[in-house]
């Protein structure tokens, strides 16, 4: 395993197309629940616990070896709201995209030839990481990680918000960061006992809400 793996696929500049993807800060920030650094942190902290825990599980129960097709219905599950299926969808065809080139391996191959549309981002990640030698809890990061960094990227150019203090936000969570990080490695690893609902289903109504209305908005910066 190399762990400066992990730092490939977790840096924003991979070309997986997650810059073009706001993770709900957008409407938020038209809703004036996000205009400083202080709400952003807030908003970054909510979404970690929820959208992204799950996500972290999912992804460290692909890099375990669990059966990507299965936990792709899982995801499909927990992702009540259309708008929110095909930005995962479009986004984990993107990362397969990017993984197949960077880290070749049968099982990428396999689920790209099941899930010719895409399946969910998180799955498709946690197989990448897998395919990369890394291990759960190297996905989970990885997943944890993006869930913040991305709304508080988006955010530096909804606001001109400083990128110090975006910077900050995204310290202050580190904390918070591997505890997630830990809880979704640990869901992954009681699958193989207990079964995919092992695997957390945290909600996070008002992004689900947002996210639909912002999938029809005719003008926006983001693509969700």
């Amino acid at each position: 395993m190399s762990r400066a793996a992990l730092l490939i696929l977790a840096d924003g500049r991979f070309p997986a197309g997650g810059h073009a993807h706001s993770g709900g800060a957008e409407p938020a920030v038209t809703a004036g629940r996000i205009k400083d650094a202080a709400s952003l942190e807030s908003f970054c902290r909510g979404r970690l616990h929820t959208a992204g825990l799950v996500a972290a599980a999912l992804s460290a129960a692909a890099a375990a070896g669990h059966d990507p097709l299965a936990l792709d219905d899982v995801a499909d599950a927990r992702t009540p709201v259309p708008a929110l299926r095909t930005t995962a969808r479009k986004l984990g065809r993107q990362m397969m995209r990017a993984a197949r080139a960077t880290w070749p391996s049968p099982e990428l191959d396999a689920l790209a030839m099941a899930r010719p549309r895409g399946a969910h981002q998180p799955v498709v990640l946690g197989l990448a990481a897998r395919s990369a030698g890394l291990d759960p809890l190297d996905a989970a990061y990885a997943v944890a990680y993006e869930n913040v960094s991305g709304p508080a990227t988006a955010a530096v150019r909804l606001l001109s918000l400083d990128p110090f203090d975006a910077t900050a936000v995204l310290a202050h969570l580190a904390t918070e960061l591997d505890q997630v990080a830990d809880r979704a490695a640990e869901a992954a690893r009681r699958v193989r006992a207990e079964g995919v609902d092992a695997l957390p289903a945290a909600s996070a109504p008002l992004l689900d809400i947002t996210a639909q209305q912002h999938a029809a908005w005719p003008v926006r910066l983001f693509a969700s």
